[in-house]
């Protein structure tokens, strides 16, 4: 289990590499949901979203050997942007693997950052592509089954800590589970009495499905919100939420997105589906815990187009 200990060396490894990102009150956000409500600003890190931290954290970790390998990573999105412009950074060349279903504008920025972005049909070819090459020789940068990764992701819930005020309920999306993993690890040491609460689509539910069966297991991926669409998560991840995390909720992708154009309309944030699926799932939260509740919300990741998001509207209908 990764400790305090663990994020403060992430911490002071990734110092200067990455940005420490706003926490703020929000009173459109507290308008909306009838309660406090304050939001941890990661799509306003570097590479736009909190993907940075964990992929600065492996690669400045990273022995000579290894970086000439070069690495590989897998991704619906951020964590191969992250990886592309963090290796190119720090001069590693990077590969990146996402299934078509990735948003374009991803496999763009990761190979004008200079990564060799390889295609393929879907996330478990993904994956599985992603394996080959590192059995092959690259060295692998797993999106979340690493505990240099997730401590790295779980520096967001240290600077949240240090920086909120009082808070009862903390809300964070789910993926493969690095960065609720590292943040409920921070903030259950910190602030013990926050209660810390999971979200992921319908279509994407790698954890709740985990948590249900009582370990990682294969699921069946159809959201559309394929930074969220690991299709299983790790023994490293699974066994830090079911310590440290009260729950994890699911909500529908229409849901997340009209949360997004809730951000965007309510905190005046510009947020992908993956973060808009928290303003759902506080609504979950606030039925079962009450009108007295101070929300914190990780918005993770600002990584969707106005042509992703207008195209997502119109399919569910929304505005």
């Amino acid at each position: 289990m990764i400790g305090i200990p663990e994020l403060e060396a992430a911490a002071d490894r990734i110092a200067g590499h990455v940005v420490h990102t706003p926490t703020v009150d929000s009173p459109g956000l507290s308008a909306l949901l009838g309660v406090p409500v304050t939001a941890k600003l990661e799509l306003l890190q570097r590479t736009g979203s909190f993907k940075a931290r964990g992929a600065a954290a492996k690669l400045l970790s990273l022995d000579e050997a290894e970086r000439a390998a070069g690495v590989v990573a897998v991704s619906g999105g951020n964590h191969g942007i992250a990886l592309a412009v963090m290796a190119a950074a720090l001069h590693v060349k990077a590969t990146v693997v996402m299934p078509r279903s990735a948003p374009a504008r991803a496999v763009q920025i990761a190979e004008e950052a200079g990564a060799s972005v390889r295609l393929t049909d879907d996330m478990d070819g993904a994956f599985a592509l992603m394996t080959r090459l590192q059995q092959e020789g690259l060295t692998l940068v797993h999106p979340f089954d690493d505990p240099v990764v997730l401590a790295g992701q779980g520096t967001v819930g240290l600077e949240f800590a240090a920086d909120a005020g009082d808070l009862t309920d903390v809300l964070v999306s789910v993926g493969g589970g690095a960065l609720i993993s590292g943040v409920a690890a921070a903030l259950r040491a910190l602030r013990p009495g926050v209660r810390v609460w999971g979200v992921e689509t319908e279509g994407a539910q790698a954890m709740s499905e985990a948590l249900r069966a009582g370990g990682p297991l294969p699921v069946a991926l159809s959201s559309i919100v394929s930074t969220l669409s690991a299709p299983a998560v790790s023994q490293l991840t699974y066994d830090h939420v079911r310590a440290l995390v009260t729950e994890v909720l699911v909500v529908p992708d229409r849901e997340a997105v009209r949360g997004s154009l809730d951000l965007a309309d309510h905190a005046k944030v510009w947020a992908e589906p993956a973060a808009g699926c928290l303003l759902p799932a506080a609504r979950q939260v606030l039925d079962r815990v009450g009108q007295d509740a101070r929300l914190g919300l990780v918005v993770c990741g600002g990584n969707a187009t106005t042509q992703d998001m207008i195209a997502w509207s119109q399919r569910f209908g929304l505005r």
